[in-house]
């Protein structure tokens, strides 16, 4: 248990770290270095275009991710009004690091800090959907900015595979400067963390279209077959399309309430 609470601190710092420096590179190292090509009109440049895109992608990941930390699980009440977790509400799950009730529990988010379920769900898919999409755009900039200053072309699939290695003896035999090895260090987390972000978002939607919850698949529930339509809407509410345009608080506590009157 002292282990998971250590990591429950780590891990936020960590992600929070690592986006502070992929921030650092695109606005300081790889959108001026977009800046270089004469050929394209200011408005248009490739340099402005892809900074929009990337404030735009960074915005959704930071809200989104403050708002999964802000929507904490809600103490509920009892079946027997007492303070027992064995009596809570069968959707409802007690997470010992938190001390708190969730309820339809999904799991806890170590990089969060929080438990994941109603009040935030929709909230951490948006989280997991852009970070996936703000590494993929790191990634394809990072990729433009070394093919630059190494002068190799990533034209064929296994030059990416073979970078790191070739890199590394390049940098001890003193060939590569030491923030040319950072750059393409940050391209495969990049890579990994973009890839791990897209696989557990897409594991997420399969989830809900089903009606289901990691805690419940996890501990073998069976849960009540509904069309999938009406699972995306408990999720995502109505106005979903504005959730994917900017951070929104999710809609599941109000669709709760409604239910409980």
């Amino acid at each position: 248990m002292l282990v998971l609470r250590l990591l429950n601190v780590v891990a936020p710092a960590y992600f929070l770290c690592i986006s502070l420096v992929t921030f650092v590179l695109q606005i300081f190292l790889f959108i001026p270095s977009m800046f270089r090509d004469p050929s394209t009109t200011p408005l248009f440049s490739p340099a402005l275009l892809h900074g929009a895109l990337f404030l735009f992608l960074s915005a959704n990941a930071l809200g989104n991710y403050i708002l999964v930390i802000q929507s904490s699980p809600e103490d509920l009440d009892w079946l027997d009004g007492s303070s027992s977790p064995g009596s809570a509400l069968p959707s409802t799950h007690f997470c010992r690091l938190c001390a708190r009730i969730t309820q339809r529990h999904d799991h806890h988010c170590f990089f969060t800090g929080n438990c994941i379920g109603t009040g935030n769900m929709r909230n951490f898919i948006m989280f997991c959907l852009y970070t996936s999409l703000a590494c993929l755009d790191s990634l394809v900039a990072g990729m433009a900015y070394i093919s630059a200053a190494l002068s190799m072309s990533f034209e064929n699939p296994l030059a990416f595979l073979t970078l790191l290695p070739h890199s590394i003896s390049q940098f001890f035999s003193g060939a590569l400067l030491s923030s040319e090895m950072f750059v393409i260090l940050m391209l495969y987390l990049w890579l990994g963390i973009g890839l791990a972000c897209a696989g557990f978002c897409c594991h997420q939607m399969l989830l809900i279209l089903r009606g289901q919850t990691r805690y419940q698949v996890r501990k073998g529930m069976v849960v009540r077959a509904r069309p999938w339509r009406e699972n995306l809407q408990e999720v995502f509410g109505k106005r979903w399309l504005l959730g994917l345009l900017i951070p929104v608080l999710s809609v599941g506590s109000d669709n709760r309430r409604q239910k409980e009157k």
